[in-house]
């Protein structure tokens, strides 16, 4: 038992990080940030162990944008509202169609360096995660309700990834991750329900 935990402790770690992370998520607390940082900076080593290359390079990426999203949480708004936290709000059917693209163009550069430059198993699937994630965090700095639609994709896809690769607590983590994901949806989308409709997400300065 010693031996397992001691060969499982970053997979571990970062699931009771992950848990903490989403739960927050759900909440909407700003806490969650804070939590993500510590859980990528501990999942770049564990994906680089466990060669999901991608993976453990988009970690390097979500760490500047746990920056961001605090920063866009903490003094941001929509460029419509005067007051107030940045408050929860759609997608802005104006991206949809360069945000499909932004997936499709990204997923293929990612497979073509992973297939070509790595002995990565599993370029197609680790490239899919990967694209979706880099466009999927941003989504959730601006607070959009659809960005939980993003991430049940992800995290479907990743649950395979990580017991493929022996990392059995993620897996189940990543599992859970997928109700708790619809529950946020279907919260969040309560929650914007009363809010301003959204043109952007603006700095406090650029709205007064």
């Amino acid at each position: 038992m010693q031996t397992f935990l001691l060969s499982h402790w970053l997979d571990i770690t970062t699931t009771i990080l992950g848990l903490l992370y989403i739960l927050l998520e759900v909440r909407a607390s700003i806490w969650m940030w804070l939590v993500g940082f510590a859980m990528q900076a501990l999942g770049i080593v564990l994906y680089y162990q466990k060669g999901l290359y991608a993976d453990c390079g988009m970690e390097f990426y979500y760490l500047a944008m746990t920056v961001y999203g605090f920063a866009c949480w903490r003094f941001g708004r929509k460029k419509t509202t005067t007051k107030g936290e940045l408050p929860i709000t759609h997608f802005p059917r104006r991206l949809i169609v360069p945000w499909l693209a932004g997936i499709g163009l990204l997923w293929g550069a990612i497979y073509y360096v992973l297939a070509t430059f790595t002995d990565s198993t599993v370029p197609v699937a680790d490239s899919f995660t990967t694209a979706l994630s880099v466009l999927g965090i941003w989504a959730l700095a601006h607070k959009y309700v659809e960005q939980w639609l993003t991430w049940i994709a992800v995290d479907v896809v990743s649950c395979y990834l990580y017991f493929l690769k022996d990392i059995p607590f993620k897996g189940s983590l990543y599992a859970l991750y997928v109700v708790i994901a619809i529950v946020g949806y279907l919260r969040w989308r309560r929650a914007a329900a009363g809010s301003t409709p959204t043109t952007g997400c603006a700095t406090a300065a650029e709205t007064a």
